[in-house]
């Protein structure tokens, strides 16, 4: 749902992560302002697009395990960014129809694009609630949130390329742990993150100077190294095949990934809450 009494104010001054995302996965939704923050992060790491789509890939891949192997039928997908094809929902409808899900996320020009996320099935339904991660409260007792998704039953929580954008001082384990200590038994985590912890020191200096060009920008990117990353999944049971880079997750047969031998892309895995 969004507010549609309240034009969002998008400032075009600077640039944003979720546009610059978009520009790597090759959107139109951006300015020049974030084609030159992204083309300075392709500079330095030239695969950062390839990065990007293994990333969405692994969204894809991901939601279609869930509902196909788990039963999922609901979804809870915050920092949910500019409308991609597929979203997640046309994932999870493709293959259940009566599948559910809820968008969140605090970027005004989201908003702006929000209702490319609200064309659900019939069968089932999709709804797009403007809030701040770093208070989960708000998600979850959100009358937009409660009206879609039966909490009591479990629910697949996508955290996708969202908590290297939290820095340690908001406390990204305990907003995750907010978020899944109401989430049922029986109930996922999908979550991938960017790293510094390649294996090559050489690709690890080039993290930090793209830490450094987010940060000009006014953004903090917080890149994490591997034991970082997996404490997200304390007390959570990690499906096959465990925290692995993205384009490693589960790989669909006779698919190429555009990365290399060596080229990382991000994080990732999916845990069940016991």
């Amino acid at each position: 749902m969004t507010d549609q009494g309240n034009n969002p104010v998008i400032d075009t001054s600077k640039p944003h992560s979720a546009r610059m995302y978009d520009y790597y996965l090759g959107g139109k939704t951006h300015y020049e302002v974030d084609v030159q923050a992204a083309e300075a992060v392709i500079a330095t790491v030239p695969f950062a697009g390839a990065m990007a789509r293994a990333n969405r890939d692994f969204m894809i891949r991901a939601t279609r395990t869930l509902v196909e192997d788990y039963g999922i039928r609901q979804f809870l997908d915050i920092g949910s960014g500019i409308p991609t094809q597929p979203n997640l929902h046309q994932v999870a409808q493709g293959v259940a129809p009566e599948s559910r899900v809820v968008y969140t996320d605090n970027d005004p020009i989201v908003l702006q694009y929000a209702q490319a996320l609200l064309h659900s099935t019939p069968e089932g339904r999709t709804a797009y609630l403007q809030a701040d991660a770093s208070k989960p409260e708000t998600i979850l007792d959100s009358g937009e949130l409660r009206s879609t998704l039966d909490l009591d039953r479990p629910v697949a929580l996508s955290v996708n390329a969202l908590f290297h954008f939290v820095p340690d001082e908001w406390g990204p384990y305990e907003i995750l742990d907010g978020l899944m200590s109401r989430l049922a038994p029986g109930s996922f985590l999908c979550l991938s993150h960017a790293t510094t912890d390649v294996g090559d020191p050489e690709l690890a200096a080039l993290g930090r100077r793209v830490e450094e060009i987010y940060s000009r920008g006014g953004t903090t990117l917080r890149l994490r190294d591997s034991a970082e990353i997996a404490r997200f999944f304390h007390g959570l049971e990690l499906i096959d095949p465990g925290i692995t880079m993205a384009h490693h997750w589960r790989p669909d047969a006779g698919t190429e990934t555009e990365l290399k031998d060596g080229e990382p892309s991000m994080f990732a895995g999916v845990a069940r809450k016991p």
